[in-house]
C-alpha cells in the first residue's frame, strides 16, 4: 500500500471527516457553513479540513474573502483502484454463496 493511499485511509477513518466529505459532495461550503453542521469546535473542523486537504480529498478555492471547500473526487481514485483488485474475490465468494443457498433451497424443497 502506498504512503498516499495510507494517508487517504487515515483521513476517511474518522466519522467527522467522512461526514464532511458527504456534505461537500452535495456542493461547496465555507468552513463556517461546514462547522455549523457539527457539534465540534471550529478549530476541530479546521483541523479535519486540513487533513482532508493534505490528502487531496478536499480542494479550496477563494471567492473574494471567503475560502470555499469542495470535494476533490480524484483523491478517492487510488482507493477505488485498490478496492477493485479485490472485486473479483468478492464476486467469486458471492457466486459460491449464492450457489450454496440455491442448492440448499432445492434440497429442502425435495424433502
Amino acid at each position: 500500500m502506498t504512503y498516499r493511499l495510507q494517508g487517504v485511509f487515515t483521513a476517511i477513518a474518522d466519522p467527522h471527516r467522512r461526514a464532511m466529505l458527504d456534505y461537500l459532495a452535495a456542493g461547496e461550503l465555507s468552513a463556517g457553513e461546514l462547522a455549523a453542521k457539527f457539534d465540534i469546535s471550529r478549530p476541530a473542523v479546521a483541523n479535519h479540513l486540513k487533513i482532508l486537504e493534505d490528502n487531496r480529498l478536499v480542494r479550496i478555492t477563494r471567492r473574494g474573502r471567503r475560502r470555499m471547500h469542495s470535494l476533490d473526487p480524484h483523491g478517492l481514485l487510488e482507493v477505488r483502484d485498490w478496492l477493485n483488485r479485490y472485486a473479483a474475490f468478492w464476486d467469486d465468494r458471492l457466486d459460491t454463496l449464492k450457489a450454496l443457498v440455491e442448492a440448499e433451497g432445492k434440497d429442502e424443497a425435495t424433502e
